[in-house]
């Protein structure tokens, strides 16, 4: 099975050694995405809930890069320096998906690059 790599200028180009996806056969792997926003490579803003609308539409832009969408996302893993914002991620996640939800974690860390509050990878599987 041979892989390639997704790239899109829709989203934040990747601070480090990664690439903004990759996919193999049907399935690809979403590198984490925090909110900067991709035409300046700086933060949205220090609110919450505005990043985590911006990790969604980065999200959204390397989903549709790869040929899919957020509803072909399977499993999303969630990284939140406050767990206190579960429910502002809950209701922000149900703009982005429609039911059934992908499978998904979502957990408190001490710190994200760039001062991130959010971030979130995830692995979609495109329709045959």
């Amino acid at each position: 099975m041979s892989k390639s790599i997704i790239q899109t200028d829709k989203a934040p180009a990747a601070i480090g050694t990664y690439s903004q996806a990759v996919k193999a056969g049907t399935t690809v792997y979403l590198s984490g995405q925090i909110p900067l926003v991709a035409e300046t490579m700086e933060m949205v803003s220090d609110d919450f809930s505005e990043q985590a609308v911006q990790v969604f539409e980065n999200l959204k832009a390397v989903c549709e890069a790869a040929g899919g969408k957020t509803n072909d996302l399977v499993k999303v893993n969630i990284f939140l320096i406050d767990l206190g914002h579960f429910a502002t991620v809950n209701e922000i996640m149900s703009r982005y998906f429609n039911k059934p939800y992908p499978a998904r974690a979502a957990v408190q860390v001490s710190a994200l690059p760039k001062g991130a509050q959010i971030e979130i990878d995830g692995v979609m599987e495109l329709p045959e």
